[in-house]
């Protein structure tokens, strides 16, 4: 159990640092709270933290992915680490959203 609060504590983290290198601080203060709902013993704030994950995925992960691979290649440098580094922060999120399944089954016992 304290694995997953972790790994969801650690992607949030690093949702809460991308908003805050853009100058977004109220985003990132959002973002940086959003794991104190883990603390509420109710499915409906585990399946939040699951849907705050996934819409992260897609719409800053996947976005800023590809404004950064676009910007690399248009000042015509090196991108293909960029973009395994930014695949594996989708994936992690992504593994992040899926261990909020596990939340809900101990809070059963």
């Amino acid at each position: 159990m304290w694995w997953r609060v972790t790994i969801i504590s650690l992607a949030y983290l690093l949702l809460g640092a991308h908003f805050l290198r853009f100058d977004q601080h109220v985003l990132a203060i959002i973002a940086m709270s959003l794991p104190l709902l883990m603390l509420i013993r109710h499915s409906f704030t585990h399946t939040l933290l699951k849907i705050g994950l996934l819409v992260s995925v897609v719409f800053v992960w996947s976005v800023s992915a590809f404004n950064f691979i676009d910007m690399r290649i248009a000042l015509q440098q090196p991108w293909l680490r960029l973009a395994i580094i930014m695949l594996s922060v989708m994936v992690f999120t992504v593994f992040a959203a899926f261990s909020t399944n596990g939340l809900n089954q101990k809070l059963r016992r």
